[in-house]
């Protein structure tokens, strides 16, 4: 039996995945509509109503228009309804332009009505308070009734200008292009129409949000990410609203394109205006940097760099490094692009010896001999070329920005055709800024033309290559094959007894954990912490001084008078058992007075260590939006002081913690400097690993601080720990859960092929990218055509940039399950099949793929993944699963019908859809 069955996307596959989508596009009626209803229409002048049905009756758009309003027969020349249930025929789109009291029920009737999608441009919802909160809450009530998907409310609407829809009250529609705009402003919308009509920039989507009650980010960027229309997506964002949505969406989608946000609300009191006008608080600004990186979301702060970065991004490659080569006539406006660039991240690269060489030998005597390479005021054309070629294949260099101004009898036009050849060829961003203004037009237009991006002011296109800098290296951060740090993840007893330590604390409603239990829970997740033993008495504090070796530290034990009192620590450095009774006795008598006579609970006892490193904070807090934050930086008393962290979301690997390390000014001295040894960064690497794992794995945890940790080129070690719990009265369902789902450990298990071959059932993980690729190696050519209904090159199979997407899941998006099984005489690990489960977006369902290794079919592997892939969508309480097969398949289509799916008729292709529906038990 030939175990494979693969998916198909409409007899188009996609060779850099392994799942090939078939699910039409969930938004399809709200942005290609054949028919629109215009509830509140009117012919009233100066109304909503009668602007929309206008802009709807334009000849570009070619779907029926339908007024709806009791009150006409005819409104703007066409038949007028006086309800949604009068409209002769099915409605893709309902827009609703009326009082806001009235919209709960008029949504409720579109539902019944069938309406696949609806605008509501009225305002007067959430941003009003309480009264508004609740009409929201009616129409949510509403939807759930059907599949009707909403815009709004409260929003301008929405254009599709290649089809001509313009669905709002807009005086005009945008111009068609391949960037889709999306806004919570609806007055910062119609301002960038007005631009983008001057500056001719074109549109593949403009929609306005409003308050986001049913369709928010996440779905707006799965659309326009498979809109094949769509090369870039621009974002102006007041509130984050659904993060997990957002960031599942957004990480998936800037694979291919670029997104790009202007995020309102930096600073507090913009936060306060953002949360006054659309009814959402902004939270904290750090955190969203996080998020926006983890995501590989580009973030910038100003309207005009949003349609900067949508150009150079659609036009140009993205830089490798962050080091830049200016080339210029002018020395002044070469010094403000080096300014800029050092002010913003970026950095000047150093000229080869090669290069410079090469410089001299047609260069006046008095070039500048470095960067900026200044090649005089009297450069021509010629002298442009050929030191352009140069700087771009110097292999120190990331990009190069050309500046010219215009000067004596040179031509800027004639210096433009000489760039031209030079716009793709090297693999590194060209970028110009040919200053001046009427002078330089043509020069201009000739390098745009060739997908060269020019800029009027030369700090502004340094400034932009530092963005493109900076969003190649957040995407490469996500995307990089990590280093294994430890063995596939699964329960474990070391878990069980972390939650047990946990539980048994709030069991007795303690928010705060001692820091001998503090510390337990480090060691249990492999994080080194010095000895610390609990003295209830002089005699066991003397004795515990005794078998750890002075000189001690005792502080403060108390499970009670700490949490109560807020006492704190009292640390003591002790040379002698001597000295540690009598500062017993002193702690004891002075807790008990201060506790009003409640019992003294005791110390902790720990060596005194000599620091000899770097005094680090590891720690993590709680984001209401995006649950549980990361943090690393300088520690020791003065952290506060100091403020060098830097956060991320968990879980990370080891790429992702090496950035996070990165992000830090401590990070150059941990490497090493003035002759101190490096400390092992591998090994912190791995620490923030598995503190983000103990933060994931037991949500009760609110705060955490490690502080200090100390880092050595010898040792890395906890010196004090502190926990902060949830209270026990709040309830798992209201603890903010990790905007990234976190590894799901439930599905690992093992089991035993035919034959005894022994194999760990695990779900993917990113660094299983390097036996993925062997996996792949192993296979026949008939296995692949099966699998993908072509014959895939190897190369292409195991290219970086396919295996990324088969390595580099979203847990809440896909899941695939791969056997791995360890090689008895190496202790290598080998994966011997896969099965992929992959959620459509807009439906309550998934598609299934299995690939198996052809040595390894015919023994019960193939079955056995289906059948666990069968018990993940119960599990994640989808509706259905389906699958596309081969004709030529037969035994695997004997498999799945013993499984319960229903093979339909084979197409044209000799391709089988199968299902298998999850409600029936």
């Amino acid at each position: 039996m030939t175990e494979n069955l693969a998916g198909l996307a409409s007899g188009v596959q996609d060779p850099s995945h392994d799942v090939l989508h078939s699910e039409p596009r969930p938004l399809g009626a709200l942005f290609n509509p054949g028919s629109v209803a215009v509830i509140g229409a009117t012919e009233r002048e100066g109304s909503v109503g009668r602007a929309v049905v206008s802009n709807l009756r334009v000849p570009a758009f070619q779907g029926k228009v339908y007024p709806v309003n009791p009150q006409h027969r005819n409104i703007l020349g066409l038949v007028a309804y006086p309800s949604i249930r009068e409209v002769p025929e099915a409605v893709d789109l309902a827009v609703i332009a009326t009082p806001a009291a009235t919209v709960p029920a008029i949504v409720g009737e579109c539902v019944s009505a069938g309406v696949k999608s609806g605008i509501v441009i009225s305002a007067g919802f959430r941003e009003r308070g309480a009264e508004g909160q609740a009409l929201e809450t009616q129409i949510a009530q509403e939807l759930k009734r059907g599949d009707m998907r909403l815009i709004g409310p409260n929003c301008l609407g929405v254009m599709n200008p290649r089809f001509g829809l313009n669905a709002t009250f807009a005086q005009t529609i945008a111009r068609p292009g391949n960037v889709a705009f999306l806004s919570q402003s609806g007055a910062l919308q119609t301002a960038i129409l007005d631009w983008s009509l001057r500056e001719q920039v074109g549109f593949s989507g403009f929609v306005s949000t409003g308050s986001m009650l049913d369709i928010g980010w996440g779905d707006l960027i799965d659309y326009f990410g498979d809109d094949p229309g769509t090369q870039s997506i621009l974002i102006y964002m007041e509130s984050i609203g659904d993060a997990r949505a957002f960031l599942s969406a957004a990480r998936e989608v800037t694979l291919s394109k670029p997104i790009i946000v202007l995020k309102a609300g930096r600073s507090e009191a913009a936060s306060k205006a953002a949360a006054s006008h659309t009814g959402a608080l902004t939270g904290s600004d750090d955190v969203l940097e996080a998020a926006f990186r983890r995501a590989g979301v580009l973030r910038v702060n100003s309207i005009s760099d949003l349609f900067y970065m949508a150009e150079v991004l659609s036009k140009q490659p993205r830089p490798r490094g962050p080091k830049l080569t200016i080339l210029t006539n002018a020395g002044g406006p070469a010094v403000l692009a080096t300014d800029t660039l050092i002010a913003t991240g970026g950095e000047l690269a150093a000229l080869s010896a090669e290069s410079r060489d090469a410089l001299n030998r047609f260069l006046p005597a008095h070039w500048s001999h470095g960067n900026p390479i200044d090649i005089l005021g009297d450069a021509d054309a010629e002298r442009y070329q050929r030191a352009a070629e140069i700087a771009l294949a110097d292999p120190n260099s990331d990009g190069l920005l050309v500046i010219l101004a215009p000067q004596g009898m040179m031509n800027p036009a004639d210096v433009a055709e000489r760039l031209k050849p030079h716009a793709h060829v090297h693999g590194k961003p060209l970028l110009a800024s040919w200053m001046g203004g009427a002078s330089v037009a043509d020069g201009e237009v000739i390098l745009n033309t060739a997908g060269i991006p020019t800029f009027a002011y030369p700090d502004t296109a340094a400034r932009i290559f530092t963005l493109m800098w900076r969003y190649a290296y957040n995407l490469r951060g996500i995307y990089e094959t990590p280093v294994l740090a430890e063995g596939p993840q699964e329960e474990s007893e070391a878990r069980r007894k972390i939650r047990a330590i946990i539980e048994e604390a709030r069991s007795h409603e303690r928010t705060l954990l001692t820091e001998y239990e503090s510390k337990q829970i480090l060691k249990l997740c492999g994080i080194p912490a010095v000895e610390t033993r609990i003295a209830r008495s002089e005699e066991e504090a003397a004795a515990a001084a005794a078998a750890i070796g002075f000189p001690v530290v005792l502080k403060l034990h108390s499970e009670t008078i700490t949490h109560k009192t807020d006492v704190g620590g009292v640390k003591l450095n002790l040379v002698d058992a001597v000295a540690v009774r009598q500062a017993y006795r002193a702690i004891e008598s002075s807790v008990t007075e201060r506790a009003g006579g409640e019992s003294f609970q005791g110390v902790t006892v720990q060596p005194m260590l000599k620091m000899g490193g770097y005094e680090l904070i590891v720690g993590s807090t709680t984001d209401a939006q995006f649950g549980p934050v990361v943090v690393f930086g300088s520690g020791g008393e003065l952290v506060e002081v100091y403020s060098d962290r830097a956060l991320a979301l968990p879980p990370l690997n080891t790429t992702l913690a090496h950035r996070l390390l990165e992000q830090t000014r401590i990070f150059k001295a941990l490497s090493g400097v003035r002759g101190r040894k490096p400390v092992d960064i591998a090994a912190l690497e791995a620490l923030l690993v598995r503190f983000s794992r103990l933060i994931v794995d037991n949500p009760a945890i609110k705060e955490a601080d490690i502080n200090p940790l100390v880092a050595s080129a010898d040792r890395i070690i906890a010196l004090d720990a502190r926990f902060v719990l949830h209270d026990k009265s709040v309830v798992a369902s209201e603890i903010p859960k990790p905007a990234i789902r976190p590894y799901p450990v439930q599905y690992v298990s093992p089991w035993t092929m035919k034959g005894g071959t022994p194999v760990t059932l695990r779900p993917i993980v990113p660094e299983d990218e390097p036996l993925m690729v062997k996996f792949h190696e192993a296979l026949s050519e008939r296995s692949v055509f099966l699998r993908y209904f072509q014959v895939s090159k190897l190369s292409q199979r195991v290219a970086h940039d396919r295996l990324r997407r088969i390595c580099f899941l979203d847990y809440d998006r896909e899941i695939a399950i791969v056997a791995d099984h360890t090689v008895p005489d190496s202790g290598e690990h080998e994966i011997l099949a896969i099965g992929r489960l992959s959620k459509l977006h807009g439906k309550n369902a998934a598609e299934v793929a299995l690939l198996v290794r052809d040595e390894y079919q015919h023994r019960g592997l193939g079955i056995e993944l289906l059948r666990r892939l069968i018990q993940v969508a119960r599990d994640e309480h989808l509706d259905s699963i389906q699958a596309y097969m081969l004709s030529q398949n037969i035994e695997m289509r004997n498999l799945i019908e013993k499984l319960g799916f229903q093979v339909e008729p084979a197409d044209e292709d000799g391709v089988h859809l199968t299902s298998l529906s999850l409600n029936a038990r």
